[in-house]
């Protein structure tokens, strides 16, 4: 009898055993990575970061269960060069798309086929990738086709010139258009961010039992200022006295494609905006939580730019650039200081935070180190996983660079608490130099560039070096 007993036990600890590999097999060896990009959000439009007249509660929640990075930075101050330097790891000193540039009727200049992207390289490492949101890095079948760039499925604007209107006459999923028919004429039967969303939920149930990398590109709260109804409700007469904008309606030449359509509640318009991208972002840790991967999920969160001032935008009155100066399209850091979070279950210290210098440059090499891949070498980037796992050597960047091609011109250079601005760079006799120390100044009001003459000559010498030449993105007289 005490031998039954002793087989039926035994027997029962190695089913158990087998059971339990089991399950630990099936589970994904590699963390899934969820990466989510908001559109022109400033630095002060969360409410954890001093928002005081909307909150931002599902955001915030990740900042409490994750790692708030302080001096981020985007890629650039407009869309596309910024999303070519998160996917690529290089500046726009050189990155294939380092300015707003469109080849005709056909779309939004291309990425070329040489550009490697995270997106390539996680598919390699045994990924599945999806893209829900806004591309604005080359137009369907060109080689800038998010579907030729690694990403499995894309599902959203692939042109950022279309993704100004919320009530698109189409959204395109991969190589098929998406005619949305109660957007026909002055229709807003579909408010496309919705549909985009719920795409990037059926990728996370479809793909839960494999990594993935799923990078949310939302188009809020760019303009135009739009929002279903039933957000606009929850702000309307809130924020007098409000303001009107009159912009393309129906019969203007740019109506819904491209041109912002009116809005005479443009404070109320954009609180329900952001509430919205906050709602969805909660829906996503929901998701994860629902499908058991909750553990197994690495989700980042920022935004492309600063705060912008077009569509009947007011971020003075929302105070959205915090206490830094200047808005989308300047290089001060009102336009290109990015709110970042990073959030993984028991892997990053919750409620903490880090002020290491880095830049959306860092996030593909950071991921390459996450997932055990090599890097590729040309990259301006530094992995800051050792920042968010307390784990390892930090290396720090010997310097971050900027360039913007539009109003005249205009450089940034960021080493230690230095930075160096160039404006009007492309008319030398109105270039004006500025130099900030943003330990002592972060709302870069004062400019000590005569005082610091050394300091400006040995930045202005790293900044001429920082860029190589570029055929379609020449940068003044080159």
């Amino acid at each position: 009898m005490r031998n039954l007993s002793f087989l039926f036990a035994l027997t029962t600890l190695i089913l158990f055993s087998c059971q339990t590999q089991t399950k630990q097999e099936a589970k994904p060896t590699k963390p899934n990575i969820i990466y989510i990009l908001a559109d022109d959000l400033g630095y002060g439009d969360l409410s954890f970061q001093g928002q005081t007249k909307f909150q931002t509660p599902n955001i915030d929640q990740l900042a409490k269960e994750g790692m708030t990075f302080t001096q981020h930075y985007a890629g650039s101050t407009v869309c596309s060069p910024s999303r070519s330097v998160l996917l690529t790891g290089q500046h726009t000193g050189h990155t294939y798309i380092r300015g707003n540039r469109r080849d005709g009727a056909k779309g939004n200049w291309p990425i070329s086929a040489e550009s490697l992207t995270v997106a390539e390289i996680l598919k390699e490492n045994g990924y599945t990738t999806g893209a829900f949101g806004k591309w604005g890095l080359g137009y369907p079948g060109s080689e800038g086709d998010p579907n030729k760039q690694g990403f499995d499925e894309f599902y959203g604007y692939n042109d950022q010139t279309l993704a100004h209107n919320y009530y698109p006459y189409f959204l395109n999923h991969n190589q098929e258009i998406i005619t949305l028919e109660g957007n026909a004429g002055n229709g807003k039967g579909t408010y496309a961010p919705i549909p985009i969303h719920d795409a990037a939920l059926k990728f996370m149930e479809n793909n839960k039992d494999k990594p993935f990398f799923m990078y949310y590109p939302s188009v809020i709260p760019h303009a135009e200022l739009f929002a279903p109804e039933e957000y606009m409700e929850k702000y309307r007469g809130k924020f007098l006295p409000e303001k009107n904008y009159k912009g393309a309606d129906e019969g203007a030449p740019r109506y819904k494609t491209g041109g912002y359509g009116s809005q005479p509640e443009s404070h109320a318009a954009f609180a329900a905006m952001i509430n919205l991208l906050d709602d969805q972002v909660g829906e996503i840790v929901a998701k994860l939580k629902e499908l058991g991967i909750e553990d197994d999920t690495i989700i980042m969160f920022s935004s492309d730019n600063g705060p912008h001032l077009e569509g009947g935008a007011d971020p003075d009155y929302f105070d959205s650039n915090g206490i830094y100066q200047g808005y989308k399209r300047d290089l001060y850091e009102g336009g290109i200081h990015a709110p970042m979070i990073v959030c993984w279950p028991g892997k990053i210290e919750a409620a903490s935070k880090s002020d290491h210098i880095s830049a959306f440059w860092d996030v593909l090499p950071t991921i390459t180190e996450l997932i055990g891949a090599p890097a590729p070498e040309n990259i301006d980037g530094i992995s800051f996983l050792p920042s968010l796992i307390g784990s390892g050597e930090q290396k720090k960047h010997d310097y971050l660079y900027w360039e913007f091609h539009e109003k005249k011109g205009r450089l940034a250079i960021r080493q230690g608490d230095w930075k160096l601005i160039q404006y009007d760079v492309f008319v030398p006799e109105n270039t004006s130099t500025q130099l900030y120390n943003l330990r002592n100044d972060p709302g870069e009001e004062n400019n000590v560039a005569k005082e610091n003459p050394e300091i400006t000559v040995k930045l202005l010498k790293l900044m001429e070096s920082a860029r190589t030449p570029s055929n379609d993105f020449s940068f003044g007289k080159e």
